[in-house]
């Protein structure tokens, strides 16, 4: 198993996926549990004013697709591109006629068309990734309780911001909105390294273009905890640590090594599926015992459906045994995750303390999910830390965030 420090450096090299803070210890181990734990303390320490250590946060955008723009190192023409500009045969569009070569069509190839055109404007150096908000026909007019906003929903999150201010006429005046969030450096693309942040300073100003960078701003000044909090967030982190210390590490090794051996075709049987359920469900941990005891009845139910399904007898048994043999790691390891879903617990609700506060803090626009009913106010998506050796981590209110995933009336089913 790979340490929480060699994941960083191998996985530095792209942005393109962040784990939760409570799920490090499904790919680290006891390392990633650890690093929770001193994530959250250095969080708590910025927001209470005290803090040594440099903590960057940024907000989590709810938008789609993932767009980079920036220049080919190796033969120095402007690309932009989604997620396959890292792939083995790179989808790299150059030029409008690449948009066909490489299969784009509808929504997509029309906001892929605008960025080849608009994006060049701003001079960018380098390669830099962020998530398109908006093209021009995103935009809708809306009154909502009684104020008139102008409107974007990228994916679940209907950004709303007050037709008065400033930020709407730039809004108005724009042919596509961008937030960027991650800069690339290196000699070829396949070898680009990635770093949270963007210097959009460097960037050329244009009316065509509204752009920002995900930094987190408090607009009021007032993001600070307040003792209360803080004592509500101590005894959170006082109870995860104590959690942390019933661990057995060999006992969780173990466990987490034989989750690993789970075939893919069998990924929902694993103990991350089954804790993202619950996230899906709405369910908190509420009793770890509770939580870790019916993980047994889940896997069970799971591989028996499973097996049940199987003509060949001989297949059955292979099935059969590979059941028994996870069955046996999780009663070796039964008292270890108890301790883990208490863990886990305490560590959710620290983070949603956390969140909770930056959420607080006054933003420019305004923040909705569309509901069946109208239109139901929501935070942001979340937020992303950056520790001073650059350890990356996402904080979201998955009981909130996800139910909405779920739930919400997103862009497309309008």
């Amino acid at each position: 198993m790979q340490s929480f420090n060699q994941f960083l450096t191998e996985d530095a090299t792209k942005n393109l996926h962040l784990e939760h803070l409570e799920d490090l210890v499904f790919f680290y181990g006891i390392d990633g549990m650890r690093s929770g734990i001193n994530f959250l303390r250095s969080i708590r320490d910025m927001l209470s004013g005290k803090s040594k250590k440099k903590v960057d946060l940024h907000v989590k955008w709810d938008g789609a697709p993932a767009i980079f723009a920036g220049t080919d190192p190796e033969d120095g023409k402007f690309f932009v591109g989604t997620k396959g500009v890292f792939a083995k045969n790179a989808k790299l569009v150059k030029s409008n006629a690449d948009l066909k070569k490489y299969g784009y069509s509808g929504g997509l190839a029309d906001k892929l068309k605008i960025a080849l055109k608009e994006l060049p404007k701003l001079g960018i150096n380098g390669v830099i990734q962020g998530d398109m908000m908006f093209t021009k026909s995103d935009l809708s007019d809306e009154t909502i309780d009684g104020v008139n906003y102008i409107t974007f929903q990228p994916n679940t999150i209907v950004y709303a911001v007050d037709t008065r201010s400033a930020l709407a006429k730039q809004i108005k005046a724009a042919k596509l909105g961008v937030v960027w969030h991650t800069t690339y450096t290196g000699d070829t693309l396949p070898e680009m390294s990635a770093s949270i942040g963007v210097n959009i300073d460097g960037l050329r100003k244009t009316k065509s273009i509204w752009f920002d960078n995900a930094n987190y701003h408090d607009v009021s000044g007032n993001v600070l905890f307040t003792p209360k909090e803080i004592k509500e967030l101590d005894r959170h982190l006082s109870r995860a640590g104590k959690a942390f210390r019933k661990v057995k590490s060999k006992d969780l090794n173990m466990f987490i090594d034989m989750q690993n051996k789970i075939p893919s075709a069998a990924v929902g049987s694993s103990y991350k599926t089954y804790c993202n359920t619950k996230v899906r469900a709405g369910e908190a941990i509420t009793n770890p015992r509770k939580h870790a005891v019916e993980y047994y009845n889940y896997f069970t139910q799971w591989w028996d459906t499973h097996i049940a399904g199987v003509k060949m007898q001989k297949t059955k048994d292979v099935k059969e045994r590979t059941k028994q043999e996870h069955l046996k790691s999780y009663r070796r390891a039964k008292s270890t995750l108890i301790a883990f879903a208490e863990y886990q617990t305490h560590v959710v609700n620290a983070k949603n303390v956390i969140v909770r506060k930056l959420g607080s803090g006054a933003n420019q626009y305004r923040t909705f999910v569309k509901t069946n009913t109208g239109y139901k106010v929501t935070g942001d998506e979340g937020f992303v830390a950056v520790d001073r050796d650059g350890k990356t981590i996402k904080l979201v209110d998955r009981l909130e965030f996800s139910h909405q995933n779920f739930t919400a009336i997103k862009n497309w089913d309008s």
